[in-house]
């Protein structure tokens, strides 16, 4: 007489037909409705293998909907993407991390179940993309977001381990930067002060700040008595989404009533990022004549002036966006009859500038908001064999120096007998 199954343990009989079948319960689905899961093999083994393998997943917690079949890597990543990254990067690492995901992570290991992920997927994936010319940072930033996916599905119990682990990163390439040189920075200075907001600039060739912090500066960060710009606040443009959850009925998220996005206000990505620069009486003097440029625009603008403080804006107070900001950058070195140089490279032309001219990497990286000093030696590693070659040049000096004439008084000998 065959033991009927008690309520909530699992069942394994078999059929007329000689088929071997399985009944798993995994708990109660958003209905209330009890889940029973079935399975069926011919061999009774294999029955008892896909049910203890359910009994597994049921008891670590690990349940999906019934009827949705194995989890994929893609999957996963969707899932992880929207309910878990959401919460722990800033938003604009998120929107990296989609990017990466949708155009070239799902579309070669997506298909792939989760749990049957194996190092060489990922191997051949990182091989297919270098050969095909994608830059090695960015094929090394396709692994770190793989192995920030798996890490959580292993700590979940979605898969046994984190292949990602079991591979060698790629290896990123360092690109040695071309700053503009002084004299091509003073040319571009120049042909700003016959433009608005010249002093925007200034700030970047002088301060090596990032585009994000000088278009989010707000006049409260600039004490124009003491000469100290403080840097507290930075704004990027996200892309648009849907903040209805997709109820709205409109196809394209910048049409939600609720959307998000847009220019968004923001701290600093670190707290080293959070600083205080102090300003050379040139740009001291550029900053107020800047100042007194706007109060003068805000006058004229009248009622269509939205004031949100900032130091750099629109003739309307607006935010600037910046696309505008690289279009308006790229303008002036045609302008000033200098070659083509990215936007973030004034940064770099900053940063070179005060290594040249003798200024500690450590107070470099202070200015610029590094997070540690290897970043700046990794950086500017290129620049900074001049300053070493002056300090082994001082101590040269001394070692190699000629010795002074000096008479020296014969020494006295002991008295033993004392």
């Amino acid at each position: 007489m065959t033991r009927r199954a008690a309520s909530g343990e699992s069942s394994i009989y078999q059929d007329d037909d000689g088929r071997w079948h399985g009944y798993v319960s995994m708990g109660k689905k958003e209905n209330g409705r009890r889940d029973r899961r079935h399975v069926s093999a011919m061999k009774r083994a294999d029955v008892v293998a896909k049910v203890r393998a359910l009994e597994k997943k049921r008891d670590a917690g690990i349940v999906l909907e019934a009827g949705a079949g194995a989890l994929t890597v893609g999957g996963w990543l969707d899932h992880w993407l929207t309910t878990i990254a959401v919460r722990r990067v800033r938003p604009s690492t998120l929107v990296g991390y989609e990017s990466k995901v949708k155009v070239h992570i799902k579309p070669a290991l997506g298909h792939h179940q989760l749990e049957r992920l194996q190092p060489e997927h990922l191997e051949g994936f990182y091989a297919a993309k270098l050969r095909a010319g994608l830059a090695p940072g960015t094929v090394l930033l396709c692994h770190r977001i793989l192995s920030r996916a798996l890490k959580v599905a292993e700590q979940r119990g979605r898969v046994a381990r984190n292949v990602a682990l079991l591979v060698d990163p790629p290896q990123a390439r360092f690109e040695e930067i071309v700053p503009l040189t002084a004299d091509e920075a003073r040319r571009v200075l120049q042909v700003a002060r016959r433009h608005r907001n010249a002093a925007r600039w200034s700030v970047a060739l002088a301060l090596g700040l990032r585009q994000g912090e000088a278009l989010g500066a707000k006049w409260q960060h600039v004490d124009l008595e003491a000469g100290v710009w403080r840097v507290k606040a930075q704004i990027r443009r996200l892309p648009y989404r849907h903040g209805c959850g997709d109820t709205c009925g409109q196809d394209k998220p910048r049409n939600c009533p609720a959307k998000v996005g847009g220019v968004t206000e923001s701290e600093p990505k670190t707290e080293r990022g959070k600083r205080g620069i102090g300003l050379p009486p040139q740009l001291l003097a550029d900053l107020r004549a800047h100042r007194q440029a706007q109060l003068a625009e805000r006058l004229a603008a009248g009622s269509e002036w939205q004031d949100s403080d900032l130091v750099f804006c629109q003739p309307n107070g607006k935010p600037i966006d910046s696309k505008g900001d690289w279009s308006r950058w790229r303008r002036l070195l045609e302008e000033a009859g200098v070659r083509h140089a990215r936007l973030h490279d004034a940064r770099h032309t900053a940063a070179t500038l005060l290594l040249a001219q003798g200024v500690p990497a450590r107070v470099v990286m202070e200015i610029l908001g590094h997070s540690t000093i290897a970043v700046t030696q990794n950086i500017y590693g290129h620049v900074m064999p001049e300053a070493v070659s002056t300090a082994t040049a001082a101590v040269a000096d001394v070692l190699w120096a000629e010795p002074e004439a000096t008479t020296l008084a014969p020494r006295r000998r002991r008295d033993r007998s004392s």
